[in-house]
């Protein structure tokens, strides 16, 4: 099998994911670090992950706002995967005992990566997993736990990024993790995808943006406004001119975020809002052709065709 071939078989792969939940683990970062998963699924058509709820024992354990998960696995007798994600919160220091170490250790050899998620990397680099590594935990014990744990590179940085080892501070940063491994495995636009769907990245006008914006933070905004207007869409040096930048500039920093230019992202942004209405809603072609910015029904089903290898009224007909 040729290495492209190698590589394309390990995209449509469906990844495994067990997320290891601690007393009082934090509702908030559970939802954060599952729903984008969720997402890529429901915006890809397939599986792309998998995941459970696994803990220690199987008694059923409770968040810190009282929401109950009985575990579908012990950590002990789950067979691994591609990712473990460790989940604990508070009483993080009571939770590292002998046994759980222990079975930390085991694990890494079952998992590909190991991220710790709010006071995981706590967890970890008390198993000796960390040792020599970078990480970074909720930023409240970040100090303490560099002073507690001096082998390993602590960064006060949202998230971190050190190969098959990953952590986050917890809450919001689980979700800018999770977008990140989205787009590491699928590319920049399910990711942008995925973050649209929560409203993530959007600017509620142009006037709440920053006077100098980063390559992702433009690309973002230019996004957030071609969203707003794909039943009539922009031109693209409008959008660009609402940005305070050139077309040349948006242009350069479309390509160098998302590997191809605006017009681009703008067509696929339409085709996909009309890829869901075709497969959510029973409104006829030609009316969903109109709120995609196209002619008429003609007109979309060609550039359907084109982008998806179907045509509106096929798809709905096997859906």
């Amino acid at each position: 099998m040729s290495m492209q071939n190698t590589a394309q078989t390990r995209q449509d792969a469906t990844r495994t994911v067990a997320v290891l939940l601690f007393p009082n683990f934090s509702n908030l970062c559970l939802a954060n670090a599952v729903e984008p998963l969720r997402a890529a699924n429901t915006l890809a058509r397939r599986p792309l992950y998998r995941w459970q709820y696994i803990g220690l024992t199987q008694d059923t354990l409770t968040s810190s706002s009282g929401l109950p998960v009985t575990p579908e696995e012990t950590l002990a007798r789950h067979p691994g995967g591609d990712y473990l994600l460790l989940l604990p919160s508070y009483d993080y220091q009571a939770q590292a005992t002998p046994d759980t170490l222990r079975a930390l250790r085991a694990a890494r050899r079952r998992f590909g990566t190991l991220a710790g998620l709010d006071m995981g990397s706590w967890l970890l680099a008390a198993a000796g997993l960390l040792d020599g590594r970078h990480a970074t935990l909720h930023w409240d014990e970040l100090d303490r736990f560099a002073e507690t744990f001096p082998e390993v590179g602590a960064h006060s940085e949202r998230t971190v990024n050190d190969g098959d080892i990953l952590s986050c501070g917890g809450g919001t940063t689980a979700f800018e993790l999770m977008l990140d491994l989205v787009g590491q495995h699928h590319g920049p636009m399910l990711r942008l995808e995925v973050a649209a769907l929560f409203m993530h990245g959007e600017h509620p006008a142009q006037s709440d943006l920053p006077p100098r914006l980063s390559d992702d933070q433009l690309v973002n905004a230019a996004v957030a406004i071609m969203r707003r207007n794909i039943e009539a869409p922009l031109p693209v040096a409008a959008v660009a001119r609402r940005l305070n930048v050139t077309l040349r500039a948006l242009e350069r920093r479309f390509r160098d975020v998302l590997g191809g230019g605006p017009g681009a992202t703008y067509r696929a942004l339409r085709l996909n809002a009309a890829h869901r209405l075709v497969e959510q809603t029973t409104l006829s072609v030609n009316e969903i052709a109109t709120r995609c910015g196209y002619e008429d029904a003609s007109a979309l089903t060609r550039a359907f065709r084109l982008s998806f290898g179907t045509t509106p009224r096929t798809l709905r007909k096997t859906s």
